[in-house]
């Protein structure tokens, strides 16, 4: 793994990127710092740069308003094939849509699985690009989301307004 990260500023939080070439490996709103400590051991040898490339034009593209603009990135990280499944499917949520942890379960192959789909969201390690904030609770409150829920409901808000 050849990897290196950056980090934009976003009106509620930084959003930190971790890549390998054009694959994003770890990705969200903290400090590039403690964005390489959620990556698994022997993983952490991380370059910093400037942001730049086909990744970083989808971030600026999502922070403008164009929120489909991340969904085509490519994206790779370490979990079990129900969580696997969970993440392709979240990337099949539309910009500007929720679906229930219920929803997503049953989406995904396994509609017993709800609580399973919250661990799936709690241990995604490429938020937005698996856009796990757009997964809620079954009565439509927000639920949790790794990064505080005035992050999950800017993201929501940001998506919402170039689905309008």
């Amino acid at each position: 793994m050849n990897l290196s990260g950056w980090t934009v500023e976003t009106p509620v939080a930084p959003w930190s990127v971790v890549q390998d070439g054009d694959l994003v490996v770890a990705s969200g709103f903290c400090a590039l710092d403690e964005l390489v400590g959620r990556l698994p051991e022997g993983s952490r040898a991380v370059e910093r740069v400037a942001p730049a490339g086909p990744v970083a034009a989808s971030v600026r593209a999502y922070l403008d308003g164009d929120g489909s603009a991340i969904e085509q990135v490519e994206v790779s990280q370490p979990g079990g094939e129900f969580q696997q499944e969970a993440w392709r499917v979240m990337r099949e949520i539309p910009a500007g849509e929720t679906w229930s942890y219920a929803e997503l379960a049953t989406k995904a192959g396994r509609p017993a699985a709800t609580r399973a789909s919250g661990t799936a969201c709690a241990r995604n390690l490429v938020a937005p690009f698996v856009p796990c904030h757009r997964v809620v609770r079954s009565g439509g409150s927000l639920g949790g989301y790794a990064y505080g829920l005035d992050v999950k409901r800017w993201l929501l808000a940001l998506e919402h307004e170039s689905a309008g």
